[in-house]
């Protein structure tokens, strides 16, 4: 079986970014060989993925060819010499995907956002050799995702890495799943050893703007890209929007920026680290400042009690909103960050307050 080393620390000093790439869906022989032949020749891919099983949220659409695409698979692995990944949800994928030796499984988003049928994969896991990959639950929380992992850990599981591939966001119009950044961030921070890999294409729902989600995550340090390759994306059986073709995958990854990382045990310029003390000089008069400001509002909440007043008076907070915005780009802030300042401070105010009118 091929050896494959996909951990945080390998890739910091070896290869960056770790590329998996594929079809969605393997649809025939044909079809999957020939993209996944046209990827290797780029010599940009790390990994070959496909779905063999395709949970779809409704019925009547494409879901997969089953177990007959492992064979595929390992043909592709056999005429690219490169590893290659499945997604598994239940028993009986990993049964067969284990007798089939795939390099990789990966576990999706609808699986690793219930604790049952996480606990049924690492119990069918356990005193196995594989290797797998989690996706970020459809629910924008990262305990689920932590508990998905640990849930395999805790059974001897080799977790090499997650997946972020965007949360699930009614009415958003912007992405098919948003990627609320911050929770994959803060991932990184409570496991900075697990490889953290990127998948634009369920994040974008299109190919159009797959390359700019790449490069941001690039710049937010992530290890690797996932994306979705077919040699003819406008007639996939699944997902055709946002696949790409081998040429355009090329493009793509030739295009990324990858950033320096330049931690504290690098030596920084003594310019770097006076802006960094500057930094850390005004954010702790801002947490001196928040401080005197919540004194105030408990003042205001004390009064509120007296007075038999509401906590929340729209109005006031409109007016300071306006007014707020306007000083802010005065400055070269943008309303957006204004408002999320003013919320996050408004938002403990009020909970602040609440507590005082409720004693």
């Amino acid at each position: 079986m091929t050896q494959i080393n996909l951990k945080r620390g390998y890739l910091e000093k070896n290869k960056k970014p770790f590329v998996i790439a594929g079809p969605c869906a393997g649809e025939t022989e044909e079809q999957l060989l020939e993209t996944t032949i046209a990827l290797a020749k780029t010599g940009k891919v790390d990994m070959l993925r496909a779905g063999i099983w395709k949970p779809r949220t409704r019925p009547g659409t494409f879901e997969g060819v089953g177990a007959e695409g492992l064979k595929w698979m390992t043909r592709a692995r056999k005429e690219t010499g490169l590893p290659v990944t499945v997604e598994v949800a239940n028993t009986n994928h990993i049964e067969h995907a284990l007798k089939a030796e795939i390099d990789v499984l990966w576990i999706g988003a609808k699986t690793t956002v219930n604790p049952f049928s996480m606990q049924e994969i690492a119990d069918a896991l356990k005193g196995t050799n594989a290797k797998v990959m989690v996706k970020n639950p459809i629910n924008p929380s990262l305990a689920l995702w932590l508990g998905a992992i640990e849930r395999l850990e805790n059974v001897g599981v080799n977790v090499l890495g997650v997946i972020h591939r965007g949360f699930s966001d009614f009415g958003n119009k912007k992405y098919r799943n948003n990627p609320t950044w911050q929770i994959p961030i803060d991932l990184m921070l409570e496991r900075p050893d697990l490889a953290i890999i990127n998948d634009p294409s369920h994040i974008c729902g299109n190919r159009h703007s797959l390359a700019s989600v790449a490069q941001k995550s690039m710049d937010l340090n992530f290890d690797g890209i996932m994306i979705e390759v077919h040699r003819d994306p406008d007639n996939a059986w699944s997902d055709a929007m946002q696949q790409i073709t081998p040429a355009t995958f090329n493009e793509i990854i030739s295009s990324l920026v990858i950033r320096n990382v330049m931690g504290y045990e690098h030596k920084a310029s003594q310019d770097l680290e006076e802006s960094r003390k500057k930094i850390d000089n005004i954010d702790e008069e801002l947490i001196r400042i928040l401080g005197q400001r919540m004194d105030i509002v408990r003042e205001i909440g004390k009064y509120k009690k007296a007075n038999n007043t509401s906590v929340f008076q729209k109005s006031r907070w409109e007016e300071i909103v306006g007014e707020r915005i306007k000083m802010g780009e005065s400055l070269d802030l943008s309303p957006g960050f204004i408002q999320k300042v003013l919320k996050a401070i408004h938002d403990e105010s009020i909970n602040i307050q609440e507590i005082i009118l409720n004693k």
